[in-house]
């Protein structure tokens, strides 16, 4: 019989690529996790793991098995983490994962009411682009994550939290910044700065750019919300923020932020959890605390 142990050890070589560093990991010494492994293979009949002088790698059935793997310990550490809170399940660690361009403007609105809220919580947070957060929380490394919704995460289940219009940032001697409001045609002809690739806002500015007429700016991609900021203070061009990245913001005369008329481009913020997650009392806690402290605070 396969024991929880094995897979672990298993999941820590494929995240290591080494016996030595996935040993350290497991808090096992490095003899001790090779053997298991090969006991683990003869067991099975197959090869799992390609050894090789410099690294290693799983073969395609150690690939396969792993897969399976993952969701059953994501499974082992769920039933562990409710037995755990089964007397409350309002108490214990909650791991949060969000993006970079969100998680510094929301994060000092919500965290104050979950921490009150919820005193015996402990809150951890992850700060990480979409595609490795989500991959976290599939895996079992996260428990949740606070995000724009995209279409490729239907295999997750999620909670709406609010939904944030964009902002057209110009800078003041742009025309378009005597308008009081623009509309998404206004960008026909206009090259927008953008993120970097692997930021998802990126991909959704571009999108509402791209049916506006407009092409991105190519000549610089920004790794922050901030580095966009000060490019476009510099009059360097145009772009999109979330009103969250607006609000609270000192006051900047070189800058223009002007609200789209409606249909406004927005993007629609959710909390994000596994499907069949265990602790779905503990998240509809965390949801409703969340959209209260956004009900108090922010008028998006």
């Amino acid at each position: 019989m396969i024991k929880l142990r094995e897979l672990e050890y298993l999941d820590a070589i494929e995240r290591h690529k080494h016996f030595g560093k996935a040993a350290e990991a497991c808090h096992v010494s490095q003899p001790t996790l090779s053997g298991q492994i090969i006991k683990l293979e003869e067991q099975l009949g197959v090869k799992l793991i390609e050894r090789h002088r410099r690294n290693i790698m799983l073969t395609p059935a150690g690939n396969q098995l792993l897969i399976k793997a993952r969701k059953v310990l994501n499974a082992a550490h769920d039933l562990e983490v409710t037995a755990r809170t089964l007397g409350d399940p309002l108490s214990g660690e909650m791991h949060l994962g969000l993006i970079p361009t969100l998680a510094p403007y929301l994060l000092p609105h919500i965290m104050p009411a979950l921490i009150s809220g919820l005193p015996k919580m402990d809150f951890f947070l992850h700060e990480e682009q979409t595609s490795d957060l989500v991959r976290a929380l599939d895996e079992g490394r996260l428990d949740a994550l606070i995000l724009p919704w995209l279409d490729e995460m239907t295999d997750f289940d999620a909670y709406d939290l609010f939904d944030e219009p964009f902002l057209l940032a110009v800078n003041k001697d742009h025309e378009l910044a005597k308008n009081k409001r623009v509309k998404l045609e206004d960008l026909r002809g206009c090259h927008v700065l953008t993120l970097e690739d692997g930021h998802c806002l990126r991909d959704q500015a571009l999108g509402y750019c791209f049916s506006a007429g407009a092409d991105e700016d190519k000549r610089f991609q920004a790794t922050s919300l901030e580095t966009l900021r000060y490019m476009v203070a510099s009059g360097i061009g145009i772009t999109l923020l979330p009103k969250l990245a607006i609000l609270d913001q000192p006051e900047n005369d070189d800058i223009f932020y002007i609200p789209f008329q409606q249909p406004q481009p927005s993007r629609r913020n959710v909390l994000l959890i596994r499907q069949n997650y265990t602790r779905v009392e503990t998240v509809r806690e965390i949801v409703a605390a969340i959209r209260k402290a956004l009900g108090q605070n922010l008028k998006l």
